[in-house]
């Protein structure tokens, strides 16, 4: 159940004045743990006894979480596992480790939470992978087009203890960042209401020449130049009246970004591209993990991996569940209730938009990020050797049958 349903009967007044007496984060994780719907009443004890229970002994380390757009209306702040994460460290170092969670974009937004954490204003971050890239450019090595054929493989690598050499290493020696985890989905492109009348998508061709709205990521334009898809940055915030409006036809972004950041009113079909990365991940300060206790760091990473098999399980069932991502779709879910249609693609259309803007069918295109990429990673072939793990697992795979695996201890 999201926070949203959890939620559906306190008002965001009686919320802040709850959050006003015990703090955001003791609300946000009582909140977030509890089942069911909650009253004001469940909610102001929850909150009080979470508040108790953490500050029952002063905290060794107080960390600083900055989680973009993720609040106690919205949905994703479940899925994306960044309170699930905070909720099991404090638990499991007994209060040594203490988190404040700053959500809404209250201290830093989906292309800033990177560099805040770069500067030291916050300690943790949860974003977008691909929004960060601005600050962190080696993020970019997640989002070569057609890499992933779909969630399972973007799950596997994630697990595969190959993922520290060529995903988390280089990360770390380059931007100072430490890649904890991330929920997977692959980004398709949203069209807004100039699409309610026509036909649900069905053939590639049908979005050729359209005008949609692309994220901080360098590689994800690429792909997008080469299905005449004509990316053009718009502020997030100008993004839902383009789509209203039909000043742009689309936003390339995954589904559940869609539900979670309130834009299924303006999309009428989610065209199901599956070209690159959407991967709303958790990353934290490499010299604030450095500088903690070594069975801290033991305990960081424990809870990591708890997270990350908990997002596999949970978004999964949301994408079906709440988001309405399905073929056909459950009723009441957000998808239903707003008339926004899935336009999932033939596999020969699949592999058309593969072979027009793959590295694999079209190597040009990439010839010079991938050369970047390479020497940041230390001289291995970024794109060949994630293109190889991520056929480890068989393409119709269940991305809830993956099996997880601490992929530090290798």
């Amino acid at each position: 159940m999201g926070l949203d349903n959890k939620l559906s009967r306190i008002t965001r007044r009686d919320l802040f004045r709850v959050a006003g007496r015990y703090g955001m984060s003791s609300t946000l994780l009582a909140a977030g743990g509890f089942g069911g719907a909650m009253s004001l009443a469940n909610l102001a004890s929850a909150a009080e006894s979470t508040y108790e229970k953490r500050f029952s002994k002063p905290a060794k380390h107080t960390l600083k979480f900055g989680a973009a757009g993720f609040n106690a209306r919205n949905l994703l702040i479940e899925r994306a596992g960044a309170l699930e994460f905070a909720r099991d460290l404090e638990s499991r170092t007994d209060g040594e480790i203490r988190i404040e969670f700053i959500g809404d974009n209250q201290i830093c937004g989906q292309t800033s939470c990177v560099e805040k954490t770069q500067q030291g204003i916050v300690d943790i971050y949860a974003a977008s992978t691909q929004n960060s890239a601005g600050g962190a450019p080696y993020l970019n090595v997640l989002d070569y087009a057609y890499m992933f054929p779909g969630r399972a493989s973007q799950y596997h690598f994630l697990y595969s203890p190959d993922s520290q050499r060529i995903l988390r290493d280089p990360l770390e020696k380059r931007h100072g960042l430490k890649f904890l985890f991330s929920h997977c989905e692959l980004r398709g492109i949203q069209l807004g209401l100039g699409w309610e009348d026509k036909p649900t998508v069905t053939k590639l061709e049908e979005l050729f020449g359209t005008k949609n709205r692309v994220t901080g990521t360098q590689l994800g334009r690429i792909a997008m130049q080469a299905l005449n898809l004509n990316p053009v940055p718009v502020a997030w915030e100008e993004t839902l009246d383009g789509l209203k409006q039909g000043l742009i036809d689309g936003a390339e972004t995954w589904a559940s970004a869609v539900a979670y950041a309130n834009m299924s009113p303006v999309v009428s079909q989610s065209v199901d591209l599956k070209f690159f990365c959407g991967t709303e991940h958790t990353s934290m300060s490499a010299s604030v993990f450095d500088s903690l206790e070594g069975y801290l760091q033991d305990a960081v990473m424990e809870s990591s991996y708890w997270a990350q098999t908990h997002v596999q399980a949970a978004n999964e069932a949301a994408l079906v569940k709440t988001v309405g991502h399905s073929d056909p779709q459950m009723p009441g879910t957000i998808f239903a209730e707003n008339n926004v249609r899935n336009a999932f693609l033939a596999d020969d259309q699949i592999k058309m938009a593969e072979e027009m803007c793959s590295p694999e069918f079209q190597p040009q295109l990439w010839e010079q990020w991938r050369e970047r990429l390479n020497g940041w990673a230390g001289g291995i072939d970024t794109y060949q050797e994630i293109y190889d793990i991520a056929r480890q697992v068989p393409a119709d795979m269940k991305p809830e049958n993956v099996e997880p695996r601490r992929w530090w201890k290798g």
